[in-house]
């Protein structure tokens, strides 16, 4: 009975968030009372799980969340993600656009959320493109495939970090394996992408002329300056990480001093003032509720808002005792590793948001932990990453980045599957493949 009600509800969230179009945050409360009132919860037990999933969820990812989002809006607003793109495919060379546009994307989709990221470095695309006379589906598939690994595997991005809070994962630990997954991944796609995106000729189109991209870029920071936002949290959290796992330095005030500043909250609070430092001239008004921190707050409230509803309904899970009732099931079969990738990437699929089916999953998957075998800090980290990697796949007409991407690349539907959705699955799917291989060495 619990298993078919998990299965009504999983349909209701996504029929509701993509046919009815219901926001998700009320997909997913609703989906966790009703729940509860058909599996014969006590009353009194729902209202809790709704209080305790809601405020333990958040109390620990919120403010990270929040820290995020208004430092990828002043890499955005101030020119700084222009100016790392530019530094970038100085380093790669002009040779090698589709690689340069790909690690672009890939370090600006950290902070910034995919779509905004490619609206954001598209006119800087299409001139590079144009430049070195080569089609538009090549380096847009490649800048879109960096946006999306980055932005569904490392932290600080709004997606992985409320996965990571939800299964209680360390945030060094999934920053880590993110970089090390994403990287590796996106790597080998760009070599598969690039011979079938190669066929299909669009011409870049560019609405900047050089001389127009050289000025804005005049406006913005330093390229070491734009990097610091990025590199100083994921630094120091990595640094807290290992320092913790391996006591490294043992303990003391020099201990203390790097737990702190390790600390997520922390460390991107660091992040923040970093990006204040990046505008040219600094206005009172950019940090107003009409500027850009109140626009960031507007972003972030939204991610928030179905964070919380996720850890709601995976707090009902988890006190109706369908953890036990799957890990009975599931004992005969060693899925492992590869159920939260498979149930992330069917809530993607269906639905369309990276995001909402990272923290849907994450919540499916929390109360099963100790029953999947996920029970050290490493393999758990890596769970997390499987849960980025399924909600990679598959991006298609349902997803706003697809649109988003079509859109601004002259694709038509047809073109967008064959390029977009194919680089997408391709990505999820080898991700995944290098998890399970991490995930036998470190169970070894």
């Amino acid at each position: 009975m619990l298993l078919l009600l998990l299965f009504l509800s999983v349909v209701f969230i996504i029929v509701s968030s993509t046919r009815w179009k219901w926001h998700p945050f009320l997909s997913l409360i609703i989906a966790a009372i009703l729940f509860g009132l058909f599996s014969g919860m006590p009353l009194k037990l729902i209202t809790q799980s709704i209080n305790d999933g809601f405020g333990n969820t958040l109390g620990g990812i919120g403010l990270v969340i929040i820290m995020g989002v208004i430092i990828g809006a002043f890499l955005e607003h101030s020119g700084g993600a222009l100016r790392l793109a530019e530094s970038v495919l100085r380093l790669t060379g002009e040779k090698r656009v589709p690689l340069g546009m790909s690690l672009i994307g890939y370090i600006v989709s950290i902070p910034v959320f995919a779509d905004s990221g490619f609206m954001l470095l598209s006119p800087l695309n299409k001139a590079v493109t144009k430049k070195a006379k080569l089609s538009l589906s090549v380096t847009a598939i490649a800048l879109a495939a960096g946006l999306m690994a980055s932005h569904a595997m490392v932290p600080p991005t709004p997606g992985p970090i409320a996965a990571a809070g939800i299964l209680g994962a360390d945030l060094g630990l999934v920053i880590t394996f993110g970089l090390v997954v994403s990287l590796s991944s996106l790597l080998i796609v760009l070599v598969i992408i690039k011979k079938f995106s190669a066929k299909i000729y669009i011409d870049p189109n560019p609405e900047y002329t050089e001389e127009i991209l050289k000025q804005k870029t005049k406006e913005a920071p330093s390229a070491m300056k734009s990097f610091l936002p990025i590199l100083i949290p994921i630094l120091f959290i990595v640094i807290k990480s290992f320092n913790e796992y391996g006591k490294y330095i043992g303990s003391g005030l020099l201990f203390d001093i790097i737990n702190f500043l390790g600390t997520p909250v922390i460390a991107l609070l660091m992040g923040v003032g970093l990006s204040f430092l990046l505008p040219k001239e600094f206005d009172r008004n950019m940090l107003s509720t009409d500027g850009w921190v109140g626009k960031a707050l507007k972003d972030a409230a939204i991610i928030i808002m179905i964070t919380g509803a996720g850890g709601i309904f995976g707090k009902v899970l988890q006190n109706s005792g369908i953890a036990t009732v799957i890990s009975d099931l599931l004992g005969d079969y060693n899925l492992g590793i590869w159920l939260p990738f498979i149930i992330s990437a069917a809530i993607k699929t269906a639905q369309g948001s990276s995001t909402v089916a990272m923290i849907t999953t994450a919540s499916l998957i929390a109360p099963l932990m100790a029953g999947l075998g996920f029970n050290t800090p490493m393999i758990t980290a890596l769970a997390v990453v499987a849960i980025g990697a399924g909600s990679l796949v598959v991006s298609h007409a349902n997803d706003s980045f697809f649109w988003v991407l079509t859109q601004m690349t002259g694709m038509n539907i047809s073109q967008g599957y064959r390029l977009h959705s194919l680089a997408s699955g391709l990505l999820g799917t080898i991700a995944v493949v290098i998890i399970f291989f991490l995930s036998i060495v470190l169970s070894s």
